[in-house]
């Protein structure tokens, strides 16, 4: 009897051993594909906002006065220019829109892109009011977008700086960094981006001297 209940003992011994360490294995195979996940969102979506800005059109307005530029931003959003893949869509050059916007219900927010064709010929700056939305990664604590650049007017030794904001309606800036920090782990490493396109490309006349375009 002794030694039965000895070997019962022994049994829930090893059974309660054997179920920890299959839960133990069950949640670190879940947080291991969490973070897989994570990761690779997180690679997807730095892939595409360096690829997209880099690659940006140096897109005016035909009609306003100095031709702006189609971009400008913010710490909380930046907005740019550029191609629709045909893959996506018929293609053209679209406004594009990054920022940090509620979904869903509760407290998430996500890291979205918005997008719409842009009237050139029209005689104010576009917005977004109808545009078409598309969700880059969920559950994003914070942006925040830092651009390198001189003062409008500076003369070329001054040293550029970083700044919270971009309003140079004539040039883009230097660099481009987004901070992107999750709502549950790591922050992101920085997105440097290095726009390709000089402003000039997008003019039929340049005023180097004065770094405006008069003719577009």
């Amino acid at each position: 009897m002794i030694e039965l209940l000895i070997a019962i003992g022994l049994f829930a011994l090893m059974s309660g051993v054997l179920f920890g360490a299959l839960r133990l294995a069950g949640r670190s195979t879940d947080a291991g594909e969490a973070k897989a996940e994570a990761v690779s969102g997180m690679r997807l979506t730095s892939d595409y906002l360096r690829r997209e800005l880099t690659a940006q059109h140096p897109q005016r307005m035909r009609r306003m006065q100095a031709f702006p530029l189609l971009f400008g931003g913010t710490r909380d959003e930046v907005r740019f220019a550029g191609p629709l893949p045909a893959r996506v869509g018929a293609g053209g050059m679209w406004y594009y829109r990054v920022s940090l916007a509620p979904v869903g219900e509760g407290q998430r927010r996500a890291l979205v892109v918005d997008r719409m064709i842009p009237d050139l010929g029209a005689l104010a700056m576009p917005q977004f009011g109808e545009a078409e939305r598309s969700v880059l990664v969920d559950d994003i604590a914070s942006l925040e977008i830092s651009y390198y650049g001189r003062e409008r007017g500076s003369s070329p030794d001054v040293v550029p700086t970083w700044r919270g904001s971009w309003d140079d309606p004539q040039l883009l800036p230097i660099l481009i960094r987004i901070d992107v920090v999750p709502r549950t782990g790591a922050a992101w490493p920085p997105i440097l981006i290095v726009p390709r396109a000089a402003p000039e490309a997008g003019c039929r006349s340049w005023d180097t001297a004065r770094a405006v375009c008069v003719g577009a």
